[in-house]
């Protein structure tokens, strides 16, 4: 076989895993599927590849590194103080321009398991190292976007999933919006304190978070029960529930196995087939319990605070420490989520629009130029990126830690960085400054 006929091969594989990822999902793919779409055999496969997850690893490199160098050039003929906002619209028209390549190096690792959420998040710290890197060679009195940049990009990452599984297009005014909020973080460099930061220490616990956290109701004994079928059919669903999260949490989703799941909720395989049609609608109700506790947590919050600003501070202090309480729904809520199909995705998206009520008094209580609604759409993905960057370095108990910097991502479209940063210092929260140093010219 000739070098350049393997070369061609491998490439035929790459491209066939990316149209049956996009297609069919990675929880569906498989390598048969692949060597279908590529239309060569299972041996030649696995020449190139150990197994799915290096075939997708390696196409998804492959696609990154085309996004890298068209952003690295972009940035490279424009001045320096402007790189953030050129990287931010150089992904947008990516999407625009390749929007199944977009799609696959968007979405997909979100649901395609470890070694790919490892290479999700090394692109996107490739691409924030290249805006450093330009931003070096500003002047410290230049004004740029005071933004933490890999997750600003992984917000724009979750943003641009979603509008691209729905099939809509990056338009010019996605575009345009998108300049336009990531220019409202815009400070002197020299006052920048929220692109590297160390972490606030803890708040005071919010009044309305639940005394207790989430758990799974106790196994009922043997022998017949005193409660009604109903209620044991309850208790035996909120279990097998909680046991499908746990070890999503444990092990990952797609690693999960039925068997084991009613191994550890403690019921025989025909109760869990009697309540749930698979794992997947078990794990789904789960997400879905979390998601109302946490939304119930924050809407009360919300409305015990005297102006908005004070309102949605409220509702991120019960969130984050709701979260904080609650690992296992922050885990299967913003890591493992994706990983449970299409309509998990969706369930996420739905979550994403819930969100934006919280975001919405903000536009009617600014007296002119409000963020659009494409910006609110990246104020809370990028809120999301940050939960999820905590959960996966196994921060998960110090989320509401976080909580200045994603209140600055949200008040300050709407208020401006200096009203911004007010409002958060009289919240009583200590110096968060950022520790990297911004050393004058000469």
């Amino acid at each position: 076989m000739q070098p350049g006929e393997k070369s061609t091969q491998r490439d035929r594989l790459v491209a066939g895993i990316v149209r049956v990822t996009n297609r069919d999902g990675y929880a569906r793919a498989s390598v048969a599927a692949v060597v279908a779409e590529a239309k060569v055999s299972k041996p030649t496969f696995y020449v190139y590849f150990r197994n799915l997850d290096d075939c997708f690893v390696g196409a998804w490199v492959g696609v990154h590194e085309r996004l890298l160098e068209q952003v690295r050039a972009a940035i490279t003929e424009q001045p320096a103080a402007d790189a953030t906002v050129i990287a931010m619209v150089t992904i947008v028209a990516f999407a625009g321009s390749e929007p199944g390549l977009a799609r696959f190096l968007m979405n997909e690792p979100l649901a395609a398991g470890t070694p790919a959420l490892d290479a999700r998040d090394r692109g996107i710290a490739d691409i924030a190292s290249v805006i450093e890197e330009a931003l070096e060679s500003a002047s410290p009195d230049a004004s740029t976007p005071d933004v933490p940049l890999p997750r600003v990009i992984g917000g724009l990452y979750r943003l641009l999933a979603s509008r691209l599984r729905r099939g809509e297009p990056a338009t010019n005014e996605l575009l345009e919006d998108i300049g336009d909020w990531i220019k409202r973080y815009e400070a002197p460099r020299r006052e920048h304190r929220w692109s590297a930061l160390k972490a606030s220490p803890p708040l005071e616990p919010s009044p309305f978070l639940p005394k207790a956290q989430l758990r799974a109701p106790i196994a009922l004994p043997p022998g017949r029960p005193r409660l009604s079928e109903a209620e044991v059919a309850v208790n035996q669903r909120r279990r097998i529930m909680f046991s499908a999260a746990r070890l999503a949490e444990e092990k990952g989703y797609a690693a999960t196995a039925v068997t084991e799941i009613a191994k550890r909720a403690r019921v025989d395989l025909r109760t869990f087939y009697s309540l749930f049609a698979e794992k997947q609608e078990a794990f789904m109700a789960a997400h879905q319990l979390g998601f109302q506790e946490v939304m119930a947590v924050a809407a009360l919050a919300f409305f015990a605070g005297a102006t908005w600003p004070e309102r949605s501070w409220e509702a991120g202090r019960a969130f984050t420490q709701f979260l904080e309480l609650n690992p296992t729904i922050a885990s299967i809520g913003f890591v493992e989520a994706y990983a449970a199909g299409p309509g998990a995705a969706q369930r996420i998206e739905d979550s994403h629009f819930a969100f934006k009520i919280f975001l919405q008094e903000g536009v009617h209580s600014v007296k002119s130029d409000p963020p659009s609604p494409i910006a609110l759409e990246a104020i809370v993905a990028t809120i999301f990126e940050i939960v999820y960057g905590e959960v996966r370095v196994g921060r998960s108990a110090e989320i509401s830690r976080t909580l200045p910097q994603i209140a600055y991502l949200w008040l300050t479209p709407f208020l401006g960085p200096g009203a911004a940063n007010r409002f958060i210092d009289d919240r009583g929260t200590v110096d968060v400054r950022a520790t990297k140093v911004v050393k004058k010219r000469t």
